[in-house]
């Protein structure tokens, strides 16, 4: 049995990790707690800086030996005190530009203890949960009867690039923003609204479409193997 901690922006990835992602993982013995880092006496999620990012998953690290802890972050509105936030920003193509803040990440959290290196893998979002969305427009659509005149509005933002995750970062061009432009009456909701989507899109569609999530949510199906692997080790070196 694995046992794991999914340190979340706020509610909505939350709630996906809670709806989506741990019925997947308790099919195969990997059990995922999500958490909410508090950002006041009454609030947890959003608003947060690197500092008690850090704080916290060096705590959760900490308090338990045997959990991996693992984050879901949006690249969008990072805080700017992330470990050489300027040097990745600089990279111009949206996975390197993740791959480089995930590394600095995970390096400055292990600066704490070399310990924590085979436990803590950071996930960051390019750019934003939203993009998750973008996967099959017209299961988006499908949602509320009123958002099926949006279809065409959305599709042609789909296929103007690459993946949905290449939907880029701008104020008003940021995925949810544009979600937010033309799904109406219901307005889109984005605690209620992004899980229903993902749902009716199948993880499968995801994985296929969105790389860099797949690529974490494979990381995730691998920690059974790995362990074993560690484990071999200890016996032959004990």
């Amino acid at each position: 049995m694995i046992r794991g901690y999914v340190v979340c922006e706020g509610q909505t990835e939350e709630t996906f990790i809670n709806k989506v992602i741990k019925p997947i993982l308790d099919n195969q013995q990997i059990y995922i707690t999500p958490r909410l880092i508090s950002t006041s006496k009454k609030h947890k999620g959003g608003a947060l800086t690197y500092e008690r990012v850090k704080r916290f998953i060096i705590n959760s690290l900490k308090e338990d030996n045997h959990v991996f802890v693992t984050t879901f972050f949006d690249l969008y509105a990072l805080d700017n005190t992330f470990p050489n936030f300027s040097k990745s920003q600089q990279q111009t193509d949206v996975y390197k530009k993740v791959a480089a803040f995930e590394q600095d990440f995970k390096d400055d959290i292990i600066k704490e203890n070399s310990s924590f290196a085979p436990r803590f893998f950071p996930y960051i979002q390019p750019y934003e949960f939203e993009g998750l969305l973008f996967t099959d427009i017209a299961k988006l659509t499908e949602i509320e009867i009123t958002w099926a005149s949006a279809t065409n509005y959305l599709q042609v933002i789909r296929e103007s690039v690459e993946t949905p995750e290449h939907i880029n970062n701008g104020y008003e061009t940021k995925p949810s923003a544009r979600l937010e432009k033309c799904l109406n009456n219901p307005n889109y909701r984005k605690t209620l609204h992004g899980t229903l989507a993902i749902e009716a899109i199948g993880i499968d569609k995801l994985l296929a479409e969105c790389y860099h999530f797949a690529d974490w949510y494979n990381q995730l199906l691998a920690l059974p193997s790995k362990q074993a692997t560690e484990l071999k080790q200890q016996e032959h070196h004990p």
